[in-house]
């Protein structure tokens, strides 16, 4: 798996913004990746020196339309990843 194919987007969410104080971001990765996959990626993509992957994975939910047919939403994968003290993920 290419390093671009694990990234799919940096989450910006209130929660994210105070965890960015603490040197720590959230992503929104590919579910196939693991933690050693997500750490080199980040490190590749962003330049930085990551120290600790932590990852969530989110069970699509049931959602209701308007002619009362169900969907799932698709199931996703967070990663909160901690790097080095000083260093940052720029969000373009």
């Amino acid at each position: 798996m290419k390093h671009a194919d694990i990234i799919r987007r940096v989450i910006i969410t209130e929660k994210g913004t105070k965890m960015g104080l603490e040197n720590r971001f959230m992503l929104e990765v590919d579910k196939a990746a693991n933690k050693y996959e997500i750490k080199q990626a980040v490190e590749a993509q962003f330049g930085v020196h990551v120290l600790s992957v932590n990852t969530q994975t989110f069970k699509g939910e049931f959602r209701t339309l308007r002619n009362r047919r169900t969907v799932r939403t698709s199931t996703w994968k967070r990663a909160i990843v901690k790097v080095k003290p000083g260093e940052r993920i720029e969000i373009i």
